[in-house]
């Protein structure tokens, strides 16, 4: 029996929800002040299909739709932002990029370790000229005949602690960085590759962001996903893809926020009433419950698109823009409406409005986003 989208969809959030607050939500507030990959948490995501959302079920995946994919990446970082953020790097950059423009050989190598979660994915792009400018990476790949030796430093790799399959880009030729751009599959286990120290992040802290180092790694050729050259379009296509994820995940963080300022707001007294009476206060909830709708919509939006074969690269930068400012918005509404208990690290706010930021940065920064829909609207309107 084929269920109704709309009743598959209910079914992904109700499983995802529980799973989510009874697996994650005991544990979010330690894992964060310890800053701890919850590797508990990630052996029952395994067998669930966490790792393999969208790869397709003839790789061992769960082949969902982008809509369910949202909501899944929704409901995780709804309780915890820095496990979205690895469910989403893993699986829109990580496995993405092989299903799409790998060979079958590649495909049938490396998608069922993804998509069994038994190798955690990685997307090395930035360094420490290369971020927004993706055409300025600085990691030399020098074609050896059977295999590349790669030599670079990645910066900020979310899952860089954990990842044993990550995508790394390089440039085969330094005088023609868009012409020589490449990305290659590459093993942890491989000689030259290392993993620097966690970074001490402000947000996300559960996530074991590092940078990475390659010195002489030597990449059999198979390991090329694409051609030379092709580097920049996949960096690019997949960062359209994985724009939907952040933006699921802001939304998941923006909605946890507002229910824990609703709920304190009921139950917080002052003036011998629940401050929830106040206008001061409702307008705000108000303009909370508006926006995270609002962001949520431009998500579904952008997996219809995609899902309907259309170009997606300008609804996937509007849903991540706007999802990524209200989210940081709302937790800081959200803090407000728990005044000075808000600041304080015992209440969950003060945890969703440091994770919230991050959202504006990562994936293409909310200044890039602005660029890429203006330049899809200057070409439209031509």
């Amino acid at each position: 029996m084929r269920l109704d989208p709309c009743m598959k969809h209910k079914l992904v959030r109700k499983a995802v929800r529980e799973f989510a607050e009874a697996e994650l939500g005991p544990i979010a507030h330690d894992i964060d002040r310890d800053a701890r990959f919850p590797w508990e948490v990630v052996e029952k995501m395994r067998p669930l299909n966490f790792f393999g959302l969208q790869v397709s079920r003839d790789f061992g995946g769960a082949g969902l739709d982008s809509i369910s994919y949202a909501i899944a990446v929704e409901e995780i970082s709804r309780i915890s932002g820095a496990m979205g953020l690895c469910v989403t790097v893993h699986n829109s950059v990580g496995a993405y990029p092989i299903e799409r423009f790998g060979t079958e050989d590649q495909k049938r190598r490396f998608l069922p370790r993804l998509a069994s979660g038994e190798s955690i994915g990685a997307f090395c792009l930035t360094e420490a000229n290369a971020g927004s400018d993706a055409s300025g990476v600085e990691t030399i790949a020098v074609d050896a005949g059977e295999c590349f030796v790669l030599n670079g430093t990645k910066i900020f790799v979310t899952n860089g602690g954990v990842c044993s399959l990550p995508l790394v880009f390089a440039v085969s030729d330094p005088s023609d960085p868009t012409g020589s751009s490449c990305v290659f599959v590459v093993e942890k286990t491989m000689p030259g590759f290392s993993v620097g120290e966690m970074e001490d992040l402000c947000g996300m802290r559960a996530n074991p962001v590092s940078s990475i180092f390659l010195e002489d790694v030597r990449v059999p050729r198979e390991n090329l996903i694409g051609g030379i050259g092709d580097g920049t379009k996949i960096a690019l296509a997949t960062l359209d893809t994985g724009r939907i994820g952040i933006a699921a995940q802001a939304v998941g963080i923006a909605q946890a926020a507002f229910e824990a300022a609703v709920k304190y707001s009921k139950e917080r007294q002052q003036f011998k009433r629940p401050i929830s009476s106040f206008q001061s206060i409702q307008n705000m909830i108000a303009d909370m419950a508006v926006s995270i709708d609002a962001a949520r919509l431009l998500v579904y939006r952008v997996c219809a698109v995609r899902d309907a074969g259309g170009r997606f690269g300008k609804e996937a930068a509007m849903a991540k823009l706007y999802a990524s400012t209200i989210c940081s918005e709302v937790a800081s509404k959200a803090v407000q409406i728990h005044g000075g208990y808000g600041y304080s690290k015992e209440y969950d706010v003060e945890r969703y409005f440091r994770d919230a930021k991050v959202t504006e940065i990562y994936e293409g920064t909310s200044e890039i986003q602005r660029m890429v829909i203006s330049r899809w609207v200057l070409s439209e309107s031509m």
